[in-house]
């Protein structure tokens, strides 16, 4: 492989591969479980992976799910990197990272994640990845998955704070350590993300998906939008529709 590539993907039975480049599986939605060479994790929007050159890896998935898969040439990389991105195949998404990937799939979802996009994007993401220190399992990754697979749930920081097993003042903390963040704006920013792909890659009247997603109504969506992206649900959907599959 002589160049950087990136696709749409989702999994569901399970497919075996393995190749001489280098690949980043990077979830933007839903769970995949992904086995590398006999080490397996469950990858989601805040766990990512990289699959070094000539490894056997297996994925599979029983709900549905989309990630970016980036492939690259591994000798392009700086040695540093190389050598961190192998040392934590399973990787967490901090906050600077996240965003990286969520712009690369709203470009990909448009067509536009050209060959310049990804030459500069490409070693921001990896830096980002490898930057952050190694550190314990966060304490919120469970929660964070629930939150996620129930984005309608009328979720406020005291149940929020149930689920993770803490108190008020610790889940505070915790979300300002691990993702730079409040509960409130990270469950906002959560809600946001599900009803853009929505928007995107379904046809559900936007009424319906708006209280799927947690808000009070149609209009409760159309204020967070114009708040937040500075548009509204109707015209997010005209620009975006129809890539993710």
């Amino acid at each position: 492989m002589t160049s950087t590539e990136i696709d749409l993907r989702s999994y569901h039975v399970p497919f075996s591969d393995a190749h001489d480049f280098a690949q980043m599986v990077l979830p933007l939605r839903g769970k995949l479980t992904l086995d590398i060479n006999g080490q397996g994790a469950v990858l989601h929007p805040l766990r990512a992976a990289f699959i070094a050159p000539g490894l056997v890896h297996t994925q599979f998935s029983d709900q549905s799910n989309a990630s970016l898969i980036l492939d690259f040439d591994l000798d392009a990389v700086a040695p540093e990197t190389a050598g961190l991105l192998a040392q934590r195949p399973f990787t967490p998404v901090n906050p600077a990272a996240a965003k990286l990937i969520d712009f690369m799939g709203l470009l990909q979802a448009q067509g536009a994640a050209s060959a310049g996009v990804l030459a500069h994007w490409t070693p921001l993401l990896l830096e980002s990845l490898t930057s952050q220190p190694v550190r314990p399992a966060s304490r919120l990754q469970a929660a964070l998955s629930r939150f996620e697979a129930q984005p309608g749930h009328p979720w406020n920081t005291a149940r929020m704070a149930e689920v993770a097993c803490l108190s008020v003042s610790r889940l505070h903390r915790v979300f300002r350590e691990e993702l730079d963040t409040t509960p409130q704006a990270w469950l906002g920013a959560m809600r946001l993300r599900y009803v853009c792909r929505l928007l995107a890659g379904s046809s559900l009247p936007i009424a319906q998906l708006a209280t799927q997603a947690g808000y009070a109504d149609q209009s409760a969506l159309t204020h967070a939008m114009r708040r937040a992206l500075e548009t509204t649900p109707l015209a997010y959907r005209q620009q975006n529709q129809t890539k993710i599959r």
